[in-house]
């Protein structure tokens, strides 16, 4: 994946394919003792994908909740990602695509 060569020369991150049925490459993006936000990437499924960002919650069901009452919707339903936790996206009120991953290392 081109990509990975070009954010490793740029940034210098460290990044590392994660062992799973789908493409998907793990960010580390500093020294783990300094604050920070790693990441991943993975395919576009097609051109016009937009970057998603991904927020960790503690209850994946209450913020699924809030997010319709605030007017948001859901646009991929809970699903297992096994071994890490459950993840659903959502659209807030301006469209704007973003997920949410509650980590539960039981997921299936």
């Amino acid at each position: 994946m081109f990509l990975i060569k070009f954010y490793k020369s740029v940034f210098g991150w460290r990044i590392e394919k994660w062992e799973s049925p789908i493409e998907y490459w793990l960010v580390y993006t500093g020294d783990e003792k300094e604050p920070g936000i790693d990441g991943a990437l993975q395919p576009r499924k097609d051109a016009p994908q937009p970057t998603v960002n991904t927020v960790g919650v503690e209850d994946l069901d209450m913020h699924i909740e809030n997010i319709k009452k605030a007017g948001g919707k859901i646009t991929v339903p809970k699903m297992a990602v096994p071994g890490v936790g459950w993840l659903a996206y959502a659209e807030d009120t301006e469209g704007n695509i973003f997920g949410m991953m509650q980590g539960d290392p039981n997921a299936k």
